[in-house]
């Protein structure tokens, strides 16, 4: 599984890893599902926190525009 990132939103992100942690939880996951599930919420973590930094980035160079202005 691929992850889009012009396709998927943090948002979209956070509630696929919930769903994949309550599976988990829940015991509705097998052996056989359990290392692609697990590699899935790597790379939504990873997502998000690109997302995350690249927020940050904006959000700080907006803030130094308005100290400069």
């Amino acid at each position: 599984m691929s992850i889009s990132k012009k396709n998927l939103s943090y948002k979209e992100a956070i509630a696929e890893i919930e769903e994949i942690l309550g599976q988990l939880e829940n015991n509705e996951l097998d052996v056989d599902e359990l290392s692609e599930k697990v590699k899935r919420v790597s790379n939504l973590v990873t997502l998000c926190k690109e997302k995350l930094h690249n927020t940050e980035l904006e959000i700080d160079k907006i803030l130094n525009e308005m100290d400069n202005n």
